[in-house]
């Protein structure tokens, strides 16, 4: 049986832990060769060694996306070695918490130069690789369609992402190229909880609050964000552009 991605060649930024790593290890397990990035080379190298020891085609190379030349030796790589690329999940991001009164002009400029600026040219400088047809996928928030206290700024970051699939789409348009917006909810991600600190109780405090939101009662898991990534990075949601795909339990649409 063909898989859904079988002879595509996928990058997945921000690929060493949570929603990257299991959106990677469900490409790969789906046939692609999937180059995986991120800042930090040990973390890197245990996430690609797992995708290989599972049979399946994986290349870490480490970027950090606020980088520009650090982008356009990632693409230089790929171009080298595959001459294209299929699928672009541009997921590489994160974000603090600062109450209004309290931000700084280093955190404002940390958040959206991951958020905004690292989204902006990672998707960018692939276009001259980008295929046909090709599916960029980035990874939004349902906080940039709500209100959080203290989270204004990440907030803000989202928002802009979901604003560009909307733009590019027009700009890519003849070329096929789709660009969709995953948005997950509160997902059982290191970064999530890392929000929380270092205390296991108030990381647990942290995790029974957010899911007490959710229609579902329950924290979304890596894997089911990695599912809805598959779609649509897959021939299933070939008349599927420019939308915001909310995996968050229901916790959105109430």
């Amino acid at each position: 049986m063909a898989r859904k991605l079988d002879n595509k060649i996928a990058l997945v930024t921000g690929a060493t832990s949570g929603i990257g790593l299991a959106t990677a290890q469900r490409f790969a397990a789906e046939g692609a060769h999937v180059y995986i990035t991120g800042r930090r080379q040990a973390e890197l190298d245990a996430a690609v060694k797992g995708i290989r020891a599972a049979g399946h085609n994986a290349t870490a190379v480490r970027v950090d996306s606020t980088k520009l030349g650090e982008l356009d030796a990632l693409y230089a790589q790929i171009k080298e070695e595959q001459g294209r690329l299929d699928v672009l999940f541009a997921n590489a991001g994160g974000g603090s918490m600062l109450a209004l009164g309290n931000i700084t002009e280093e955190h404002y400029d940390d958040t959206f130069s991951r958020n905004v600026k690292g989204v902006l040219f990672t998707v960018q400088k692939a276009l001259p690789l980008l295929a046909e047809g090709a599916s960029v996928i980035l990874t939004g928030s349902t906080a940039g369609s709500a209100g959080t206290a203290a989270f204004s700024v990440y907030s803000a970051s989202k928002a802009a992402v979901r604003s560009f699939a909307r733009s590019w789409i027009l700009d890519l348009k003849d070329r096929r190229i789709r660009v969709n917006t995953i948005s997950p909810g509160a997902t059982r991600t290191p970064g999530l909880l890392d929000l929380a600190g270092p205390d296991a109780s108030q990381r647990q405090g942290l995790a029974d609050y957010l899911a007490a939101q959710i229609p579902m009662a329950r924290l979304g898991e890596p894997e089911e964000i990695a599912s809805a990534a598959l779609f649509l990075a897959s021939d299933d949601a070939s008349f599927v552009n420019g939308v915001e795909l909310f995996v968050d339990g229901g916790q959105q649409q109430i």
